[in-house]
């Protein structure tokens, strides 16, 4: 498997004023292809150059191969982190099956507590998540490019909380830049999707 770097699915200056073009420039163009370059020397010769992204991601994890699971798992993160934000996105109208998932948690305002926070309190570089795990929404952090799959968990969103994602807008002030995500990007259509 060769990894690409996708196309943004909006232009670069559709997310402002919460996410500007210079942070979506040096964060697609410079460090997601930085993961995908990378990821491409590495898969070579590990013996998963057939398997899915979704497969190296998990065998890289129980093969406690650092390296993969920095880059290939960033590639996988960062996919789904271009599709989980939207112009007009954010809000608390939920499509029907996350509604479902976000009343069993206990409803949005939880939810969207317990999501910051998680993100607030992930030392260092890494991710906040909201994951499907046994048919019950979770919301999880990770380190660095571990991601949910990783740990048996479908990950049905998502936010870096790397100093790259956000230090051109917010600086130091990451619960900030997570508030301002969660109420204004976030794309709850492709949170269904991968909700199913």
């Amino acid at each position: 498997m060769t990894f690409k770097l996708p196309d943004l699915p909006y232009a670069y200056d559709a997310l402002a004023p919460y996410m500007s073009a210079e942070t979506l420039e040096y964060h697609h163009d410079k460090h997601h292809q930085a993961y995908v370059d990378q990821g491409n020397k590495l898969i070579v010769g590990s013996g998963l150059e057939g398997k899915s992204l979704e497969e190296i991601v998990v065998a890289a994890y129980a093969g406690k191969n650092q390296p993969l699971i920095n880059n290939v798992g960033q590639h996988y993160n960062h996919i789904h982190f271009w599709q989980w934000m939207k112009k007009g996105g954010g809000g608390n109208k939920l499509p029907g099956n996350v509604q479902k998932l976000v009343d069993g948690y206990g409803g949005y305002d939880k939810v969207r507590a317990d999501f910051i926070t998680a993100g607030q309190t992930q030392f260092g570089s890494g991710w906040a998540w909201l994951t499907v795990n046994d048919g019950k929404l979770e919301v999880t952090k990770t380190p660095n490019g571990e991601n949910p799959l990783m740990h048996g968990a479908q990950p049905i969103l998502g936010v870096d909380v790397w100093e790259h994602s956000y230090y051109i807008d917010y600086r130091n002030a990451r619960p900030k830049y997570l508030e301002a995500w969660f109420d204004n990007l976030v794309n709850w259509e492709h949170v269904e999707e991968l909700a199913g």
